[in-house]
């Protein structure tokens, strides 16, 4: 696979988020900010998915170079998942316009699930450098283990939203990556348990 310069990369991920940022600044509609949310959420989870993609896709797909290449940058792809949480999250504060709303929303599944999602990726993000990594040692590992739940939430999140009209684009988002987990879980088993040679 060619060779992708890291600040091209991070050209090409920072890409959605400039041409949001271009639309909400040029914008006169007052509902810009709720019509916003959407796309830098979905950005968010496209990002986290691809990064999470990378070690199933490295198992299945051994003999191809994409996944290596993927598994090399994945770090990438899970900062600017972040980058657009963050953005999403800053959003929906602006869109809400005040605290006690933003209290009243938490009872909701699709907001609770939103920022349990997003606390989690901050010590995530906070640690993805490899100064951090240098540190935590083996614990770095554990601590990326953490995406799962971050994803399960994230799924959930989305999927609770409009009543749960967002059930169908969040499991054609994550079904590609359930599949490639549930292949690795079934891989990581046989493993374990190899049948016996007749």
């Amino acid at each position: 696979m060619p060779r992708v310069a890291p600040y091209f990369l991070w050209l090409l991920l920072a890409a959605p988020g400039l041409a949001l940022l271009a639309q909400l600044l040029s914008s006169s509609d007052p509902l810009i900010h709720h019509e916003l949310l959407h796309p830098t959420g979905e950005f968010s989870a496209r990002f986290m998915i691809i990064a999470m993609l990378a070690s199933p896709l490295a198992l299945a797909l051994r003999g191809w170079r994409g996944p290596r290449w993927l598994l090399k940058n994945r770090r990438y792809f899970g900062v600017a998942a972040f980058g657009y949480a963050l953005a999403h999250t800053v959003l929906y504060l602006i869109d809400k316009g005040a605290f006690t709303k933003v209290l009243a929303d938490l009872p909701l599944l699709y907001i609770w699930t939103g920022w349990i999602a997003f606390f989690i990726f901050i010590p995530l993000a906070a640690t993805s450098m490899d100064y951090a990594v240098r540190k935590l040692g083996r614990h770095w590992k554990n601590l990326q283990r953490a995406t799962y739940g971050a994803a399960v939430l994230t799924l959930l999140h989305w999927a609770a939203l409009h009543d749960w009209g967002g059930v169908v684009p969040a499991l054609v988002h994550f079904g590609p990556l359930a599949l490639l987990e549930t292949y690795r879980v079934w891989h990581w088993f046989g493993r374990l348990n190899p049948q016996p040679s007749t």
